[in-house]
């Protein structure tokens, strides 16, 4: 059974799950940004922002954050599903209710990043009707990054 909750970001399990992203990204890219190990927890405890973690039979298997662009744009942070668990729709899961929550905390657009070597990532994005964008804040100059938004 997979569930799909917000969770503590501070949490053992959180910690496992954004480690094993930051390992992914840090293999699939010669130089990763020296930022892609830094979140802060910080971020999804403020009003209109939120972590979830996607449990399948209680354990730990994929993450996702919504984190206040403005008042009316939110984007998607620490997207991610456990390799050995990737094909379930997990993913499409955790995305389709990072933005239930972003239609109910009165968000009017999604916003994301993600990267060239992510194939993955690139067509759940537009299978889930995300179009592609100029590169937004800090993203601008970074010519490995993709930007998506999705209106709401």
């Amino acid at each position: 059974m997979i569930t799909i909750a917000k969770e503590d970001p501070r949490s053992p399990d959180v910690s496992r799950l954004l480690s094993a992203f930051v390992d992914e990204v840090k293999k699939r890219y010669d130089s990763p940004p020296a930022d892609v190990g830094k979140f802060d927890p910080e971020l999804v405890l403020a009003p209109r922002s939120v972590f979830l973690v996607a449990r399948r039979d209680g354990n730990a298997v994929g993450c996702g954050a919504l984190v206040p662009i403005d008042q009316y744009c939110v984007e998607v942070k620490r997207m991610f599903v456990a390799k050995g668990e990737r094909g379930l729709g997990i993913a499409t899961m955790i995305l389709n209710e990072l933005e239930r929550l972003a239609r109910e905390f009165d968000y009017d657009a999604i916003r994301l990043e993600t990267g060239v070597k992510q194939p993955e990532s690139i067509a759940l994005y537009g299978k889930a009707g995300f179009y592609r964008i100029p590169n937004f804040s800090p993203f601008e100059e970074d010519s490995s990054a993709i930007c998506f938004e999705k209106k709401i």
